[in-house]
Order: C-alpha cells, then structure tokens, then sequence
C-alpha cells in the first residue's frame, strides 16, 4: 500500500507521525508525497484551536476531492475530542491520539474490506504511556524524541487535556535506551518532547522530577550531541534546576517558557498557575545562570475581558523579558472551554491589531538578540543548503546561514557571525 501522510499542529504530533510512518515501513508499505497518489492519505490533525479544527477540515476534504477512491484516514486530537464533525467529512477511518501502533493495523483492514471504522477510547481514563520508534526517516541531523504525554493544568482556553488525557511518562531507562539509539543512528540533536514536559514522571515511582531524566540522557550520550528542551512550565525553572543544568555541556541553553499573558488578571482568568513575577524570576535565573540564554514564549492577545490596559501591562513585561523570539497568537474561540462562554469575547479586529502591535515589538527584541552575536564564533549544526548557502542552528536556536563548498549536512562547525539579514545569522566557517 502507497501511503501519504500530513501532518497539522505541534512536535509532538510532527513526532507521531514518523513513528506511524516507521511502523507503516516495517510493516511493508511504501510512503509518498502527499501530494502525490497514494492507495491511502492519514493526517494528523490538531484541535489546539477553532482555526486548527479548520485547517484540519480543509486537508480531509482536499484528500477526499484529489482520490475520491482511496482510503482517506484521520487521527489525533480532532477526532479525538469532535468525531462527529469528521464522520460527516466521509472519513473512512477515524482514530484519536490513543493506540497508534494498532493504527496501521486499522489502515490495513479498511483498505481490505472498505467498511468505516472509528477506533476512539475515552483520553482521561488512559493510564499508560505507549511506547513509539523515535526518529525519522529522513535526515540525520535533529530528531525529536516523545518522553510524556498528557496534560493536567486545564487552562480555562484548552482542550488538549481531553484529547490527550492525563499525565504519562516514559519511564527514565527508556528515555535513555531511545536517546542512545538515535544518536547511534547519526542524529547530532535530540529534542525532549511531549505535551507538558514539565510534569515528565509524576505518574511513576518515586515520582522522579524532569531533571532527573535530562541529566540521565545529557550523560549517556556524546558531549557533542545537542539535547534540546521541549516547551517548559515556568516554576520548572527554580534555583537548583539551573544548578543541575549548568552542569550539562550538551543541554543546549534554550529554554521555550509557556507564558500567554504578561497581566496577571488575564493569566488568573486563563488558570494558569503562576504570576508574573513568579515568570520573571524564572527568565531571570536562566539569565544569571547562563550567558545570554536564548529565552522564548507563547503570547495569546485577545483573550477574554482584556481591556487595552491589560493589553499595555503584557507589551510592557515582554519587553521586559526580552525574549529572543516569540510565538504570537490572536485568541481562538473554543468551543468546550470555559473561555468559550466567558463574557467580553474581544472583537477580531482588535485582537489582529494587537497581534500586530506584539509582533513588532517582538520583531525588535529578536533582532537585538540576533545582532548581539556578531563578531562572535558559535557552534553551528548545519541541516540544508537552501539558496546557495548552508544553513544551521546554534545551541540558542538562531539560524545560521553560511557559504561552503564542502557538503555540510549533519555537521558541527564553528561559525564566525558577520551580520544578521531576515532573521538569520549571516557568518563564515572558521
């Protein structure tokens, strides 16, 4: 069977559909471009947002119009939380975001004998995390490697605790078997994923914290083999956890922290479980922890009830923060969130407006961070040549572009920063 795969919303979902990929090749089936024809066409889909659920509506429907005759199959957590809405898409297989390694066992079957199937579980009630072949089948350089799955927190604006269900971790020694495996297959950076990693081994023995399992996998590998952290609750970041980390040469000093609002009413409307203050002494620790850290975030603007005040408090705490890079979201209706129903739904004009504003201000902080490197020399790992030159990333996560004759793919080499165009680092090999 031709399979072609698509895949819509986050790493972690990026991370499950190669392993669905490696699972559908062992198995014996052959992959394709989604684009091109194919006996079947999965995609995984997000639900993050009503513009997620959307863009996942639009994928099915193409597939279906492009091969009317093929097996047309969706899973992740659109399915997982709104199956109704994809049975009326002529969805001829729908699964969720539980059982992926039975998934192409389903596939199989209803290429056979072509009778819908819909395999869904109840996401709260899962207890176990499911073990996945981490990695990719292409490229050598970064792979992403699955350690929880789950989320408790409940933000008042997220549905994900439902369509992923409750905290599951991979236990500690897998974690490192899986860490070591990728490197022995060629791969320069590991990448820690899951849906809140922060909350990795609360439902093992012991309850072992995530520092633990970062430590346990930064020293099994090579010093030169990067480990890269997944998005981070902010009170993960304490005293001790930048003690332990600095102690690691091959963490990479890059620290993603959720943080959607600057204002704290706004962020006790979201029930997120910090403040301001208790996010601002995390990004100060990092900063006094390591130089010039590279300090990323979430903003959602628009959310409920935010007044133009709120707005000017969130502007004012990035700004503060000075992050070196950030994603910005206009906030998205969703219905089966508390915010859904809350009063004071801002109106969309407002919420692109102040999008735009946080993005310019954003724009100007990455761009003071990018011009702090030049004249420095920093470890690149490059990827791809694209447009004559090389490209990589530093352990900060800054793109580097670089000219060189040579093949530089999968390869760490030192870079002497010249100047910074469109967001990327301009430099030579030394």
């Amino acid at each position: 069977m031709k399979i072609a795969f698509y895949t819509l919303g986050c790493k972690v979902n990026q991370y499950e559909t190669q392993a669905l990929e490696q699972l559908a090749v062992q198995r014996g089936h052959s992959l394709v471009p989604f684009e091109d024809a194919a006996d079947a066409y999965v995609i995984n889909t997000c639900t993050v947002t009503a513009v997620s659920d959307k863009k996942s509506r639009q994928v099915i429907r193409r597939a279906r119009k492009a091969a009317p005759d093929a097996v047309i199959a969706v899973c992740g957590c659109y399915p997982q939380t709104h199956p109704g809405d994809v049975e009326k898409l002529g969805v001829d297989l729908i699964s969720g975001t539980g059982d992926r390694t039975g998934f192409v066992e389903l596939l199989e079957r209803e290429w056979r004998e072509r009778q819908p199937i819909t395999a869904l579980d109840d996401a709260l009630q899962r207890r176990v995390f499911e073990p996945l072949p981490a990695g990719g089948l292409e490229g050598r350089t970064r792979a992403m490697l699955k350690i929880e799955d789950g989320c408790v927190n409940f933000c008042s604006y997220c549905i994900i605790p439902y369509a992923r269900g409750r905290i599951r971790s991979l236990p500690l020694e897998d974690c490192v078997r899986q860490a070591k495996a990728l490197e022995g297959e060629g791969y320069r950076e590991i990448v820690l994923t899951g849906i809140e990693i922060s909350s990795w081994g609360q439902d093992l023995p012991e309850r072992p914290e995530l520092m633990e399992v970062i430590e346990a996998i930064c020293q099994a590998l090579s010093p030169d083999t990067r480990v890269r952290l997944g998005s981070l609750e902010p009170r993960t970041i304490t005293p001790e956890f930048c003690a332990r980390a600095a102690k690691l040469p091959n963490l990479c000093p890059h620290f993603h922290l959720s943080m959607q609002s600057g204002c704290d009413t706004v962020l006790a409307r979201m029930n997120r479980k910090y403040d301001s203050a208790r996010y601002y002494e995390s990004v100060k620790l990092l900063h006094e922890t390591y130089r010039r850290p590279a300090v990323t975030t979430d903003l959602i603007v628009g959310f409920p009830g935010e007044t133009e005040e709120e707005f000017q408090q969130t502007l004012e705490f990035i700004q503060k923060c000075a992050f070196s890079a950030m994603h910005i979201f206009p906030y998205s209706r969703r219905p089966g969130t508390p915010a859904a129903k809350m009063a004071g739904q801002v109106p969309n004009a407002v919420k692109e407006a102040r999008a735009h504003r946080a993005g310019e201000t954003a724009r100007r902080m990455q761009e003071a961070y990018l011009d702090a490197w030049v004249g420095e020399t920093v470890p690149v790992l490059f990827e791809e040549e694209r447009e004559g030159l090389w490209r990589g990333h530093t352990t900060r996560y800054c793109e580097v572009a670089a000219p060189s004759p040579e093949d530089l793919h999968n390869q760490l080499r030192q870079v002497r920063v010249t100047g910074r165009r469109d967001g990327v680092l301009q430099g030579e090999l030394i």
